[in-house]
């Protein structure tokens, strides 16, 4: 993805990982000849027609505003420790130095917004300093959603998303930099959140407006390009999928033949565009 300039606000992409995921896995509900009748915009970016496979990114968006320099979700992280991901389990790669490079230095970071507390957006809000994990950005406050923070803090201890609650949230929290919001957050003018439940308790996206202009950072509203067509496909990971696919529709229905410029956490290649049609024929535009 080019950055993408909205107003006087500045979004870049920066990406962690890159993997396939299996269709029927990541979309339980999926009809295969679903991805055909869409073959002509799915392809070859939001999914991989030779393999029969999902495509995700897995990235940060650094907005820089007038004001203030933002991420929105941080990955998957460094030396985290999830045996239940091979592509995720001790990771060791060249994230803070892919943003140094970029312009953006740790201690740049005013803001850091978590659509949701899941470990792929989460991950690098901390990094192992001497056998301890401590915040990564160490002048930025972290905007968590209360309810999904009270739901992992009451997730059983030996399930596996209580890990990254334990090494990617906790200390943060313990550290005084987190800001726990409800429905009704704002940076400034140009920074709001928009909640939208179902995939997390207390899901939200990040709303940008400058100038009259505007972009929506999505997070996991939806996972891949197809669900713009069929909004009710719920990923697997969704904690409640019947309310994902509502709030998708919604969210689908809304902003259809809009100006607003939508930016999935994990849509590959330019990952950026407008939903296009109506009335049950939905589909998206890549910005390319």
């Amino acid at each position: 993805m080019k950055p993408q300039t909205i107003g006087n606000i500045v979004v870049s992409k920066l990406i962690e990982d890159i993997h396939p995921f299996d269709t029927m896995t990541g979309l339980p509900d999926a009809e295969p000849e679903a991805f055909a009748a869409n073959k002509e915009w799915l392809a070859p970016h939001l999914y991989d027609f030779a393999a029969d496979t999902l495509l995700l990114s897995f990235h940060t968006f650094i907005v820089q505003t007038p004001q203030h320099t933002i991420l929105v979700d941080t990955c998957i992280g460094n030396d985290k420790e999830r045996p239940w991901s091979e592509i995720w389990h001790h990771r060791s790669g060249p994230y803070l130095d892919q943003m140094t490079a970029m312009g953006v230095a740790p201690e740049d970071v005013d803001y850091v917004m978590c659509t949701h507390l899941h470990a792929d957006h989460v991950g690098w809000n901390t990094r192992l300093l001497d056998g301890r994990w401590v915040p990564t950005f160490p002048n930025a406050k972290y905007i968590f959603s209360r309810r999904d923070y009270d739901h992992y803090q009451a997730t059983d201890p030996d399930d596996h998303s209580h890990n990254a609650f334990r090494d990617s949230v906790l200390p943060v929290v313990e550290a005084g930099q987190a800001v726990m919001i409800d429905d009704d957050f704002s940076i400034d003018d140009t920074v709001t959140i928009l909640p939208t439940p179902g995939h997390t308790p207390g899901h939200y996206c990040v709303r940008l407006r400058s100038n009259g202009e505007e972009a929506i950072l999505t997070g996991d509203l939806m996972h891949f390009g197809v669900q713009v067509a069929r909004p009710d496909w719920s990923a697997v990971f969704c904690v409640d999928r019947a309310a994902s696919a509502a709030t998708r529709k919604s969210f689908v229905d809304a902003y259809a033949e809009s100006d607003v410029l939508i930016m999935p956490a994990h849509f590959p290649g330019p990952t950026c565009g407008h939903i296009v049609g109506g009335g049950g024929g939905t589909w998206f535009r890549l910005k390319t």
